[in-house]
């Protein structure tokens, strides 16, 4: 019986998920989207979440906290000065989940990207490849 389980469990140990789960959410706060698989994104949106509500105040207990979870300096840094006040108006709601229509060569499971709205660096991304373009044009 699952009674009072929270989260799945991804067929891994308790410390291999939570390593796991650290290690995604310090990507997607640095890289602002992940590709990974479907379950895995939907157990981590509720992380990251957390991790955004978390920065959205800076004081010093809650930075360290934030390092304290996700063991890298340079991702809290930019989770409390970018992230923090990029969702300071928004109640919640700061990730999307995207299904990849091709799934995963190896073992065949659905694929997802999990990304955070407002994408900052694919915004960026899609204004240099419109500049590439109109280069191309000339």
């Amino acid at each position: 019986m699952r009674h009072r389980q929270l989260g799945k469990s991804l067929n891994r140990t308790p410390a291999h998920r939570a390593s796991m789960e650290r290690n995604m959410v310090c990507s997607v706060i640095k890289h602002e989207r992940i590709v990974t698989t479907l379950p895995k994104a939907k157990a981590m949106r509720r992380a990251v979440e957390k991790m955004i509500t978390l920065g959205k105040q800076k004081t010093l207990a809650r930075y360290r906290r934030a390092c304290q979870h996700l063991r890298d300096e340079a991702a809290a840094k930019k989770l409390f000065d970018e992230l923090g006040p990029r969702y300071a108006n928004r109640p919640g709601g700061y990730t999307r989940i995207l299904r990849l229509s091709d799934r995963r060569v190896g073992d065949g499971t659905d694929r997802a990207i999990l990304e955070l709205v407002d994408n900052r660096v694919l915004e960026k991304q899609l204004a240099a490849s419109a500049s590439t373009d109109a280069d191309d044009d000339e």
